[in-house]
This record gives structure tokens, sequence and C-alpha cells, in this order.
């Protein structure tokens, strides 16, 4: 079998005609409110977040979390970073472990336990509800949305990475960001045709050199406050040298290479408790270690050598 051909035994139930990726939509979209409304109470304690640690739209929810002083609040738990044939796994590992709320083997069990007829991919970050005992949300864009502000009673309110007044901006970046960036890198590296991985390649670069001029007359992507906006970047800017340059053959230019995002990127890692979160063995055995048919001799790089510590010199 060619390397295309495995790939498209692989992603084929997201690949179009053309080879393109096209991206699952999540399948639980309910929401955590904090009167109720929804079905879905905020309460300390009743929701549980499943995550895993190598996953860019799991980090997200993970830094969030954090940075809303929730981890007394929603508790979580870390899959298997290697995932096989039977998908995201509660094994004992470090920084991981068995499933601590259901004692599922397999995250496979909540999807099916929240619908039955559940065919789909299995994906990361899950939100379950102990009291219905089910999924409320897959949807990371969603998740962040409700830990931003579902829980303040509980968690610190002084936090708002969605502020009202800056809300069409972060939207506007947020769109262009996830198409050509977030999903953008995985569009290149799960390309089944020369034509489909160009065609993403390209919009990846321009996007990026677009934002490097942006950060070189703003502090953020959305002015002059952290938001929501930068953390959605910053979960791909942080894996991109290590495994998007080489594994998803996204290598035109690096991180390091952009005088505007290598420094942004350094700042976003600093802020207090972020560097906690990104544990770079998880994201290289990930990558590496699933996706075969990208990889088949399973051999994970050693480098890059990325000292994202250094004084960022941003303000």
């Amino acid at each position: 079998m060619t390397t295309g051909a495995r790939a498209r035994a692989q992603f084929g139930a997201e690949t179009d005609d053309g080879g393109r990726f096209v991206r699952q939509g999540s399948r639980f979209r309910d929401h955590v409110t904090a009167d109720g409304s929804s079905g879905f109470m905020a309460a300390p304690g009743r929701y549980h977040l499943y995550v895993s640690l190598a996953c860019p739209w799991a980090h997200r929810t993970i830094i969030v979390r954090h940075l809303k002083r929730l981890e007394d609040v929603v508790t979580m738990s870390v899959v298997d970073p290697v995932r096989d044939g039977r998908g995201w796994a509660f094994r004992p590992g470090r920084g991981h472990g068995p499933d601590p709320v259901n004692g599922f083997a397999f995250l496979s069990e909540a999807y099916a336990a929240s619908d039955p007829g559940f065919s789909g991919r299995v994906t990361v970050p899950v939100l379950w509800d102990r009291e219905t005992g089910r999924i409320v949300n897959n949807e990371s864009a969603d998740v962040i949305r409700m830990l931003n502000s579902a829980w303040d009673e509980w968690g610190d309110a002084s936090v708002d990475l969605y502020p009202a007044d800056l809300r069409d901006e972060i939207d506007a970046v947020n769109h262009v960001v996830y198409e050509t960036v977030n999903n953008g890198v995985y569009r290149a590296g799960f390309a089944t045709t020369q034509e489909a991985y160009e065609e993403a390649f390209d919009a990846l670069f321009a996007t990026l050199a677009d934002i490097d001029r942006r950060l070189g007359s703003q502090r953020y992507l959305a002015g002059d406050r952290i938001t929501e906006a930068d953390w959605r970047l910053f979960t791909t800017l942080v894996r991109f040298d290590a495994v998007y340059v080489l594994h998803f053959k996204c290598n035109l230019r690096r991180i390091v290479d952009h005088p505007n995002l290598w420094p942004y990127l350094r700042e976003l890692y600093q802020v207090p408790g972020v560097a906690e979160t990104v544990d770079m063995d998880h994201i290289k055995r990930h990558y590496y270690l699933t996706h075969d048919s990208i990889n088949p001799t399973g051999i994970v790089p050693r480098g890059p050598e990325l000292d994202l510590t250094q004084p960022h010199g941003r303000g």
C-alpha cells in the first residue's frame, strides 16, 4: 500500500475527493450556564474534563481552566498520549492515568454512554456531567467560553478572556486563525494529494506572516489585552517547530524565524502556570507514534532545542 493509500485509509472519513482533510463536526454542543437555564447548571464538582496534554484543542481548555482558577471546581483527568486503533485510552503512566470518574478504559465509552449510536471519531476535550452521566460538550471553542464565565462564582471572575468590547475582533481573528492555522496544519499534514497540501500550506504561511505583522504594531491579537484568541493560537504555535514543521511538512518557516511571533510565543508561555500545561514529551510521542501513515517508523525526533524561557522583551 502506498503512503497516500495508507493516509486515505486512516483519515478517509475526513478526506474529500480532492484529498483535502475535512474535520468532522463536534457531536455534543450543550452548554453549562451559571443560572442553569440551559439544563446544565454550573456547580463545583459536578463537571469533569477529559483531556490529552498532547492535543492542541484540549490544551486550550487546560489553560483557561488554570487562568480562571477552576482546578478545584472542574476536575480533570488525562488520557494516554499514544493513541491506537481503539482511540484515546486511560492507562497509567507519567502525566496520565486511569479514569477516576467512570472507570472507563477508553474515552469511546463516554461517547457510547452519551449516544449509543455514535460512529464518528472520538475526540478530546470532553466535558462530562456526573449528574446526568453524559457528555455535555466536546467542542473546545464552546468549552473555553463556558470556563470563562459559567463558574465565576467559584473561580476568578476578574479574568475575562472574551470581553464584550472586543468580541467582534476576537471572533474575526478566531475565524481566520482556525481555518488556516489551527486546522490549517492538519489540512497540510493529512492532505492526500499534492494540490490539497499546497493549498493548505500556502494559506497557513500567509496567515502566519499576517499575524507576525499585526504583532509588530500591537501587543496581542485583539489589541492590548490577552484574550481567548491568543490562547487559541498559542496551542498551535507551541507545537509548531517540534511537530508541524517536520511531521506535517509545514516547513517554509519555523516560529523562531518570525521576528514577532517568536517573542509573542515566549511571552504567553511565561504567563504564570502556563508552562506547566505544556508537556512536550506527550506532544511529540502522540504525533509521531499515532499517525503511522505519516511516520511509519514510529521514530520520535529528539529535537529541536527551544528555549521558551528566555526573556521575550515585549514590554
